[in-house]
């Protein structure tokens, strides 16, 4: 093995701006899973002064360039707008450094093939952050369907929005955001590819825009007001995603699976199983568990160290957004699209 142990693993983050505080999220589980934060890349000075408050001695470079040549870092997360993430992954994998991107793992297909062609050639791994993969609704409900509590899972509805004029930042920009789908939407299809088997054989989209976007300062680049996407399996499984900021009536859950004995109506708290006994309804509530995203960075030190088999492959990130990609290029062409990833 290339490191005999966690703590040899050298880790870096690209962009520690302010928004969620990521950056020392980051490097925090990073060290939670006993690897050795090393150093910070960030175009805000002021930024990079936090940085080394929360991490006393730990290096600091302007730019990803910088951090390049002047550090040793083994593992770099890219904590960047989604637009920069395939350029800058593929300029640290190229460089024989690890990379993990926040979600989405990128805008464009094309941009996924382009970070797991140059990990594959330098010989590096590439990932990105899906630690919801790990979160206690998704958790439970893949064990209530591996128990066979709802039968054969042949639908998945996934959807989230509310009634408002999108943020004034960088994420309400279609294109540096991808769009409205991209945010939590990665995360719901995410969710969903665990529940659903089968290969994906096409993907229609739909898209309303121009209603937020006088009211924006993105204006003519502001994301979509509302965005649909159906993906249809080679097995005649299907899913569907929906993402609005026109939803006048919010459902009270975020992902509905449809078995043939009965559903699961997955929520933050608790999930609800609705099952038959003749002509009566059984609704049970399942308290969730705890959300474990620790465990993201500790598949992948146990994969650089021990060899143990990486969960969040870049084949398994692109996938979603493959779908993304492909509902975004069926609403502009009115037509569904086939898919080149199963």
């Amino acid at each position: 093995m290339k490191y005999k142990k966690p703590s040899e693993i050298k880790v870096g983050v690209v962009g520690y701006g302010g928004a969620f505080n990521m950056g020392r999220a980051h490097l925090n589980e990073m060290k939670r899973a006993g690897m050795t934060p090393t150093a910070v890349a960030e175009i805000d000075p002021a930024r990079l002064k936090v940085a080394e408050a929360d991490f006393p001695g730990i290096q600091t470079f302007p730019t990803l360039g910088a951090m390049l040549k002047g550090s040793d870092v083994n593992l770099i997360a890219i904590i960047t707008p989604h637009n920069t993430h395939a350029k800058l992954a593929v300029q640290a994998l190229k460089a024989g450094r690890h990379v993990v991107c926040e979600k989405p793992f990128a805008v464009t297909t094309a941009e996924c093939d382009a970070m797991i062609a140059a990990a594959k050639k330098s010989g590096v791994v590439v990932s990105t952050y899906h630690n919801r993969h790990w979160d206690g609704c998704i958790l439970a409900a893949t064990k209530q369907v591996k128990a066979g509590l709802i039968g054969e899972v042949h639908r998945v509805e996934a959807h989230m929005g509310n009634y408002g004029k999108p943020g004034d930042w960088w994420r309400s920009s279609k294109s540096i955001s991808g769009g409205i789908m991209y945010d939590w939407g990665v995360h719901l299809l995410e969710y969903s590819l665990q529940l659903l088997d089968g290969d994906i054989a096409e993907v229609t989209g739909f898209a309303r825009r121009g209603f937020w976007a006088p009211q924006t300062p993105w204006k003519k680049d502001t994301n979509e007001d509302e965005g649909f996407a159906v993906v249809r399996f080679g097995n005649g499984k299907w899913l569907t995603l929906s993402m609005s900021s026109l939803e006048s009536n919010p459902k009270r859950s975020f992902l509905e699976v449809t078995g043939t004995l009965g559903s699961i109506v997955l929520e933050w708290g608790a999930n609800e199983v609705i099952t038959h006994d003749g002509p009566d309804v059984i609704s049970t509530r399942y308290k969730n568990p705890d959300a474990e995203g620790w465990r993201l960075y500790q598949n992948i030190a146990d994969h650089l160290v021990k060899g143990k088999e990486l969960i969040i492959t870049g084949e398994w990130a692109r996938r979603p957004i493959h779908i993304l990609d492909l509902a975004g290029r069926s609403a502009r062409q009115g037509k569904a699209l086939k898919a080149r990833y199963k």
